[in-house]
């Protein structure tokens, strides 16, 4: 009995017993999904100061003689909601095997992303105003900076999920690493659409 005892001891000890959950979602997963709720939240206190400014105060938008490179601003969108597709893409492959269409999705994404970015902060360069020039400017760096970090964010989890698909830590029983951060990664392009149109279109 004792030897069995040991026995059945040391088996547990190799082999420590899964963990239960009390939700279908795993708490990783979970943990994003509640982190990205933060983010809105975030984002909506500066949509608040946008729909202040604008509807409650009238401030034109924008205001002359200022104006806002909506077409740039097309076509970065173009690039970081394709950017999503490529993000899908190599989740996909992951769950199938193809190693290769990992890795390809993820640099893509990583490539256009950093395309957006760079694209954003030369437009900064070039738009020819500042916070210093009254309430618009002021949302408007606002919202597409606070947008932008979230980018950079995501920028540097791409860049590690890429190292380690190029170092096969990934597989099709263990991508919890391609699928949060693909998670984030939607988030900030969603985000982005919603900046968009309410910055540039309305």
């Amino acid at each position: 009995m004792v030897a069995h005892a040991e026995a059945h001891l040391d088996h547990h000890e190799e082999h420590p017993p899964e963990p239960h959950y009390s939700s279908r979602i795993s708490p990783s997963i979970l943990g994003m999904y509640l982190f990205i709720g933060s983010e809105i939240m975030l984002f909506g206190s500066f949509f608040t100061a946008y729909f202040f400014v604008r509807v409650v105060n009238g401030v034109q938008w924008p205001t002359p003689p200022y104006h806002l490179p909506v077409y740039v601003a097309f076509i970065n969108t173009c690039i970081l909601v394709t950017s999503s597709f490529t993000m899908h893409w190599s989740l996909q492959s992951v769950k199938r095997g193809n190693v290769w269409g990992l890795r390809a999705g993820l640099l893509l994404t990583f490539l256009m992303g950093l395309t957006f970015l760079i694209t954003q902060v030369t437009e900064y360069l070039r738009i020819g105003f500042n916070t210093t020039d009254g309430a618009f400017p002021t949302i408007f760096f606002c919202l597409t900076g606070l947008h932008g970090c979230h980018v950079f964010i995501g920028l540097t989890i791409l860049l590690f999920m890429t190292i380690r698909a190029f170092r096969g830590h990934f597989s099709p029983e263990h991508h919890h690493g391609v699928e949060i951060g693909g998670i984030y990664w939607h988030f900030v392009d969603v985000m982005w659409i919603v900046v968009y149109l309410t910055v540039y279109i309305i």
